[in-house]
């Protein structure tokens, strides 16, 4: 582990914080998050049967944060932002719709997601699986336009017909926000999203120095359209920074890593980390359409 880069705060636009992974030290690292500078973090869906283990976890966080006797150890507030992720195209149903539409009703939502398109492996991209993937986006870009709520896209190896899907649809990122999150497409793509209106979601990728297409589209994309296409995310347990793993097992990631996301995005761009932090915040906050003011 590298040394703790100095805090500055920050928002994860993107965690699976709610994963069984964390339910023995769930507490203890969102302590330590917001110790690290860490203020708001979005629990991020992906099952239906998973939603409620989310509403769950922003209880079990919120209340912690509330309670007198714990004061001396905040957590950073939690958010809901529900969806069915194209990756698990096989197992959503129909009533899996149904559910996230009662969801959004029930409980209040900063976003849905994360959705969108994935042809990574043999049985994602075929005609069937491609098919039933594009109706289950158009359906929740649907529900983003009755509730006014920005989408958390996932793409891979699919951003061509994400980029026709979303131009065909009456869903507008100028208008409601939005991420591509964990970006993984190449500098065309990236400007592509960034011309629709979304941010883009980096992750601990960014400090891994053989990751050359996402570096050159992060870096293309800021010359050509500045610092305000980017938001940071920890996607953890997944995304662990470089300097974060351990040996050559996988090393679960957590929200306090987020400053390392940070440090590494700033060596890549050549930007002081203060000035970075602060314009990453506003970013953030226009791509979920909210008012968090920058902590002074």
């Amino acid at each position: 582990m590298t040394d703790k880069p100095i805090d500055y705060a920050l928002i994860d636009t993107h965690t699976h914080f709610d994963d069984f992974v964390f339910d023995e030290d769930r507490l203890s690292l969102a302590t330590a998050a917001y110790g690290s500078g860490l203020r708001h973090l979005l629990l991020i869906g992906y099952l239906a049967k998973y939603f409620e283990r989310m509403r769950q976890t922003q209880q079990q966080l919120s209340s912690y944060s509330h309670n007198t006797q714990a004061n001396k150890a905040a957590v950073p507030k939690v958010y809901l932002a529900s969806g069915l992720h194209p990756a698990y195209i096989f197992e959503h149903t129909e009533a899996d719709l149904d559910c996230l539409a009662q969801f959004l009703q029930r409980h209040p939502h900063v976003a849905i997601g994360e959705i969108g398109l994935d042809t990574f492996s043999d049985e994602l991209k075929t005609d069937e699986s491609l098919k039933k993937q594009k109706r289950f986006f158009s359906a929740q870009l649907d529900l983003a336009v009755e509730h006014q709520l920005p989408v958390l896209l996932h793409i891979r190896k699919a951003h061509a017909e994400c980029l026709a899907l979303l131009k065909q649809h009456k869903y507008k990122a100028t208008e409601l926000g939005g991420i591509a999150h964990s970006f993984s497409g190449g500098e065309q793509e990236a400007k592509a999203f960034v011309k629709l209106g979304f941010k883009l979601g980096v992750t601990g990728q960014i400090t891994n120095t053989n990751a050359k297409k996402l570096r050159r589209a992060i870096t293309a994309v800021v010359e050509e359209f500045g610092l305000q296409s980017l938001v940071l995310e920890t996607d953890c347990p997944d995304m662990t920074p470089v300097c974060c793993q351990q040996g050559s097992t996988p090393t679960r990631n957590v929200p306090g890593n987020l400053g390392f996301v940070l440090q590494g995005l700033s060596e890549l761009l050549h930007v002081d980390k203060a000035t970075l932090a602060q314009q990453l915040w506003q970013n953030s906050c226009e791509a979920l359409k909210v008012d968090w003011p920058y902590p002074a």
